[in-house]
């Protein structure tokens, strides 16, 4: 069966298309008489507007792209929910890409988005991003962009974060002021910024201390991953079995730890203490309760929106644009691993 026309009804009525649009538009300039047989009409018809015609009029698809490095992860799903959410309000559909945290993967996303000519983008870079061309090409094109928790300070556009550095500044403290005194640290890999920034606030938390940086204790990961986690605690317990705390660069990786010293009879927090990063739900139901830093995720994902709406909107408004940068606040929730 083939869609119901604006032409098809003018005709049927004897009325203008331009009437017959007026109409389902509710224009005050159609009398209530003709705009309720058109109406009544459409709906015996079950019209719906062509969207592609729509979206051709008005310049706009309402459609935004999202890419983020992992769907599973805890802190991405909140997320994409707070984005969604938000989007929904507004009418606009989300395209969700998944970049496996591979460059080349995250590259073809972009020119798909960019070809589908998407009204703005959000995205948070895989660990493998140390190149920005493709990025810098959607700032070229002048498409709404917005970065969200893994950025590159390099690309002059909004983003939406936490103070990495500081937060992690903090969970250092926090084991700090429970007593510990060699704290090993499981980074990220060396070139998304949030993880540099967190192992920079690790160091600045001893060096504040006077506790002496060593390199040996801190233990890089590939893929951020459990098997890593259970993988680099093994190693502390043999290399350095007076260690005292641990910063995990995030929970996923610290319930990793967990298990392993769980399995070996290593005693959590009598032994050595742990912390987390981003209260992941399973920090929750593991034993012992991993002590976390509290990253608001949801809000994360409603802001990315509003700042990427707002952008487009001022595009569509012919109207200067400059980029902003929304810093999120972030909190130690103190669970069974420290205390």
């Amino acid at each position: 069966m083939r869609d119901i026309t604006l032409k098809q009804i003018a005709e049927t009525l004897g009325i203008s298309i331009t009437t017959v649009s007026k109409a389902l538009k509710n224009y005050p300039d159609v009398s209530p008489k003709t705009r309720k047989a058109v109406l009544d009409l459409a709906n015996s018809l079950s019209y719906t507007p062509n969207s592609f015609a729509v979206n051709l009029r008005t310049k706009e698809s309402k459609t935004i792209g999202l890419i983020i490095p992992e769907v599973v992860h805890h802190f991405f799903s909140n997320v994409i929910n707070g984005i969604i959410d938000e989007a929904e309000k507004k009418g606009y559909l989300v395209i969700i890409l998944q970049s496996n945290e591979s460059l080349e993967m995250e590259k073809k996303q972009v020119e798909l988005l960019m070809n589908k000519r998407v009204d703005g983008i959000i995205m948070s870079l895989s660990n493998q991003s140390n190149d920005d061309e493709h990025i810098k090409d959607i700032i070229r094109k002048e498409i709404p962009f917005v970065m969200f928790d893994k950025i590159s300070k390099l690309i002059p556009c909004s983003k939406v974060i936490i103070n990495d550095q500081k937060a992690a500044f903090n969970a250092v403290e926090h084991l700090i002021s429970k007593g510990c005194k060699k704290i090993a640290h499981i980074r990220g890999p060396v070139n998304p910024q949030n993880a540099i920034d967190r192992f920079l606030g690790y160091k600045k938390a001893l060096e504040k201390n006077n506790i002496p940086f060593d390199p040996k204790l801190v233990y890089t990961c590939k893929n951020v991953t459990f098997e890593e986690g259970k993988m680099f605690a093994k190693q502390i317990a043999k290399e350095h079995p007076n260690v005292d705390g641990v910063f995990v660069i995030t929970d996923l990786v610290a319930v990793g730890v967990l298990a392993h010293f769980n399995e070996v009879g290593i005693n959590v927090p009598e032994q050595v203490k742990v912390i987390g990063f981003s209260n992941w739900f399973m920090s929750q139901v593991i034993t012992p309760k991993l002590s976390t830093v509290d990253q608001p995720s949801f809000e994360m994902g409603v802001e990315s929106f509003k700042l990427l709406l707002e952008e487009i909107n001022s595009k569509k408004d012919v109207q200067l644009f400059h980029p902003k940068t929304i810093e999120l606040e972030t909190n130690i929730i103190e669970r069974e691993s420290t205390a």
